[in-house]
């Protein structure tokens, strides 16, 4: 007790000189003979005031006294101290007294103190409370201060509700209910309603929760908003914040059907919607609306992709993001499907077609399939998938490859120059850095088709400091694994085994397994020292082991195995671009685990490529060609293998000098895209024929530089000198300045209006500037900034549109990029929608 009243008096004395202090009862005698404060005289006033005013004004005019009287503080007409107590300080030592000496309050907040005394009860609150308060602050700056204490919040107003909304959803009112214990409510709803515009009889916070989803909602489709816009500011804040968006999420789905969202948005063009992010029904509407457009062919293909990467900034993307990304593909399959034509005039030619056109159809189609099932919405999906899967199948897989048979019928050996040879590969790729005396290391992924290879080449140059390129090998035929694995060792005989098992012998020596690939790789160069592993075993050595891999070895070979391993079971065929996904993640992976090991230079291979179709396998599929031969050594559903083969209408029959391979096997190859039928294999996933798709096989090369190479797109903003905002809201252009490429990559900015002192004034926006186009007027993004109530104190003045950017993966922005505009509003159209 004397501690604290000796603290409430020290900040009483900080201020003035003599302080007077009514001990109404007489309970505070001892206390006031305890006390002992440095520099202070302590005086007894008892009908002694004419010679305690000569002490204190004459004798000392500069000590500090405590005046202290017994009994109650006399009427002013009886005070013959008055002039120096209205001069000087009182203090008082009742409750409240002590509340406002510890919150070194003035006087005149005794009575905020006094109604909100439940408040000051709690010593945890009084301690915030001490650290909050501020020499200047008003009584309802000091409310304002008290409710967020009450509310666990850490800011203005605002966190007061964002606070109070995260309860709601919880299904609590804690804070509420302290607010109300405390005499707060009034203020709250009193701020609720000068702030933001709500009004109700019986206000209460999911009262005006559901109006304030209302009110933003029809403010956004053009109808009248029902609160000011502060309330559609603080909406669009506390969507967008990190910290709250679940809090948001939970209360859109809870309202979206109190408010009918659904049956509103059934009556809407979804053109109107892509910029609202309000409820998920939005998303859900514009959804379907797309999937139905784009299977009708009625909206143009660049409309599409621009609405889905407007798309991305919505509250609700990332639930939806596989959906969007299968639409968005499905809608450049059918622009590039009506382009495709598929003349060609030889086998090098049609090679050449496929790396620069014709496989980019492939990956469309795996890319779409692989989000549709991704995204679980095959009932959704299921027009637009049956239209995607026809078209490749039956108008571009079958006739593409219909018109590559007719070369492949008339070829008399399997080459086409200057497309070079699979089983050259260690000559012409591997030897090029050998006699250069280079180290390189060969990452040989099973079953990696070109397209694949081509994603991964964009991966692998969007890295800083990587260098990356990709050109076709024509693969051996039959393109099965056995075969196009051996091609790639160094080999001067290569041929098929003479029996059932399909093993390829290079020199004689057989190069099934490891163990057989590295005895044939230790012979390519006199002197090299070689080796081959497992990728499995490679990303499981440490730092120093993969050193030590690469500077004791001239040549690394590594082998990988997804994509094969997964589409060549029947049980797993279907998640064979689930594979081709996270055989790319897993690649990169390798490339950085080999760099970090010292290698500069390396290459991405493949043994063969492959075909597939989703859609379970039809009769029609398949080659109604009978097999026939002296001798049937192998089958499989793309190839056969045996002696004296007889070639017909299905079938094209090679010998071992036309598929430039050694030994007697003859080979049988199922014209076109036709499978052979075989008991207890998949059918949708195969390999081992002579189409496109199998036999054009990647090579990527990639060099590791010294010098960075990367950089972010920059961003402008347009007009932005002498500008004057004159009303509530701006419309402002950014520009893009140049198209995302792999090495200049995509740029996300927070933009937002502030006071020159750094305080946020309007809505601020999530923008992500990630457009390939080489047309600049397709760079350029409009954005609307809604300004809030706290633009008022800034009127006449300059203001800052700021453009920030945020620090890896922290909640930290640095500042991006500036305009200075003036902010001359005329409030009698101030807020106006």
């Amino acid at each position: 007790m004397l501690d604290r009243i000796s603290k409430g008096l020290e900040a009483q004395f900080d201020k003035h000189r003599v302080i007077f202090w009514y001990d109404a009862t007489g309970e505070f005698r001892d206390a006031f003979e305890g006390l002992a404060l440095e520099g202070v005289q302590k005086i007894e006033v008892a009908n002694t005031e004419f010679a305690v005013k000569h002490r204190i004004l004459r004798e000392a005019p500069k000590q500090r006294f405590l005046l202290y009287r017994e009994g109650p503080r006399p009427a002013d007409i009886d005070n013959w101290l008055l002039d120096v107590e209205l001069a000087n300080g009182v203090f008082k030592t009742d409750q409240v007294a002590i509340w406002l000496g510890d919150l070194g309050l003035p006087v005149s907040f005794e009575d905020l103190v006094r109604e909100h005394q439940e408040f000051f009860r709690s010593s945890r609150r009084l301690e915030k409370m001490k650290s909050a308060v501020q020499g200047d602050d008003t009584k309802p700056a000091l409310r304002l201060r008290m409710l967020s204490i009450c509310a666990g919040a850490d800011g203005g107003f605002d966190t007061v509700v964002e606070s109070i909304l995260a309860e709601l959803t919880q299904g609590k009112d804690d804070s509420l209910r302290l607010i109300g214990r405390v005499g707060l409510d009034g203020f709250l709803w009193d701020q609720m309603a000068r702030i933001f515009g709500y009004h109700a009889d019986k206000p209460g916070i999911g009262d005006f929760a559901v109006t304030l989803f209302k009110s933003c909602y029809q403010s956004a489709v053009g109808g009248e908003s029902i609160l000011t816009s502060d309330a559609l500011v603080f909406f669009r804040r506390w969507k967008n914040n990190r910290n709250t968006g679940e809090a948001f999420a939970k209360l859109s789905a809870d309202y979206a059907e109190v408010l009918g969202v659904a049956q509103d948005l059934a009556k809407r063009d979804f053109r109107t919607l892509i910029e609202i992010d309000y409820f998920d029904e939005i998303d859900r509407a514009i959804i379907r609306a797309l999937v139905h457009e784009v299977c009708a062919q009625t909206v143009a293909q660049a409309d599409v992709l621009n609405w889905i990467r407007q798309r991305r900034q919505s509250h609700w993307y990332g639930a939806y993001r596989d959906i969007y990304e299968a639409i968005g593909f499905a809608a450049e399959f059918q622009q590039a499907m009506a382009q495709v034509t598929f003349g060609m005039a030889s086998l090098a030619e049609g090679v050449q077609r496929y790396v620069k056109s014709w496989s980019r159809i492939d990956q469309l189609y795996r890319k779409f399939v692989w989000h549709m099932q991704k995204s679980g919405q095959a009932t959704l999906m299921g027009e637009l998938y049956e239209q995607v899967e026809n078209h490749y199948v039956n108008s571009y897989l079958l006739r593409l490859n219909d018109a590559w048979q007719a070369h492949v019928d008339a070829a008399e050996t399997w080459s086409a120059p200057p497309i070079p040879a699979q089983r050259n590969f260690y000559r012409e790729h591997v030897g090029e850095f050998r006699r250069r005396d280079q180290k390189i290391c060969v990452i040989i992924s099973d079953a990696l088709r070109y397209e694949i290879a081509e994603e991964l080449l964009g991966r692998i140059r969007s890295l800083d400091r990587y260098e990356a390129g990709i050109e076709p090998m024509f693969g051996s035929l039959p393109s099965y694994t056995q075969l196009g694995m051996a091609s790639l060792l160094p080999n001067g005989d290569l041929q098929i085994s003479d029996n059932d098992t399909a093993t390829v012998l290079v020199n004689g020596q057989s190069s099934q397994g490891l163990q057989n690939r590295k005895k044939i790789l230790a012979t390519g160069r006199t002197g090299d020292r070689t080796t081959a592993l497992k990728a499995e075993e490679l990303m499981g050595m440490d730092k120093d082991q993969a050193r030590a891999l690469v500077r004791d070895h001239d040549v690394v070979y590594v082998y990988h195995n997804l994509i094969d391993a997964i589409g060549d079971k029947q049980v797993s065929e279907e998640r064979v671009f689930e594979a081709a996904e996270d055989t790319i993640e897993e690649i990169v992976r390798l490339v950085k685990k080999l760099n970090g090991a010292n290698a500069t230079n390396m290459i991405v291979t493949a043994d063969h490529g492959f075909i597939y179709q989703h859609r379970p396998i039809e009769e029609s599929d398949f080659s109604s060609a009978i097999v026939e031969g002296d001798t049937i050594l192998f089958r499989d559903r793309r190839f056969i293998l045996g002696h004296g083969l007889k070639g017909n209408h299905g079938l094209r029959r090679f010998t071992p000098a036309q598929a430039d391979l050694q030994g007697s096997m003859e080979i049988l190859i199922p014209k076109s895209i036709n499978r052979l039928r075989r008991q207890g294999s998949g059918s949708r996933f195969v390999h081992g024929g002579a189409t496109l798709q199998e036999i054009v096989v990647p090579v990527v090369k990639i060099n590791k530089k010294r010098q960075s190479d990367t950089s972010a797109v920059e961003v402008e903003i347009i007009g932005s000198s002498n500008q004057m905002i004159t009303s509530s809201q701006i419309s402002v252009r950014f520009y893009q300045v140049t198209a995302v490429t792999e090495k200049t990559q995509p740029r996300q900015l927070r933009a937002g209006i502030c006071a020159q002192s750094g305080e946020l004034i309007s809505d601020s926006h999530e923008l992500v500037f990630d457009f390939r186009s080489d047309n600049p007027r397709e760079r350029e993004v409009q954005v609307r900034f809604l300004l809030s109530r706290q633009a008022d104190a800034f009127n006449d003045q300059d203001v800052l549109l700021k453009l920030e950017e945020r620090h890896g993966e922290t909640s930290y922005f640095r500042e991006y990029r500036t305009a200075r505009y003036r902010l001359k509003r005329s409030f009698s159209n101030d807020f106006d929608f």
